[in-house]
């Protein structure tokens, strides 16, 4: 199981990524319009530096649902690959079967 503090981190951040989201896209939206002037899109940068970096979706990580591991995390099933083998092998997920060949 990981640390507490480190899945309660990213849940802190998932929450930041939603509050800002529609605020950041806005933002992007004014520096990529060409027909946009450059000081307008400059000022939109510097807006964009000054959110806080948290609510950036590039910081979340993807972690197991029921262990919190950070790492070999299938983004279909939300679970590690070690929680996921265990569950397909108990045949719990419907058309996974073990590799044989």
């Amino acid at each position: 199981m990981a640390k507490l503090a480190l899945i309660n981190r990213n849940d802190k951040r998932r929450k930041t990524v939603e509050k800002y989201a529609t605020k950041r896209a806005e933002l992007f939206a004014v520096v990529n319009d060409v027909n946009r002037s450059e000081e307008e899109r400059f000022e939109a940068r510097l807006k964009i530096q000054e959110l806080p970096r948290n609510s950036s979706p590039v910081r979340l990580r993807n972690r197991c649902k029921l262990t919190g591991r950070p790492r070999g995390v299938f983004r279909k099933f939300g679970l590690g690959r070690s929680k996921l083998r265990d569950f397909v092998m108990r045949g719990e997920v419907p058309g996974m079967i073990k590799a044989s060949w």
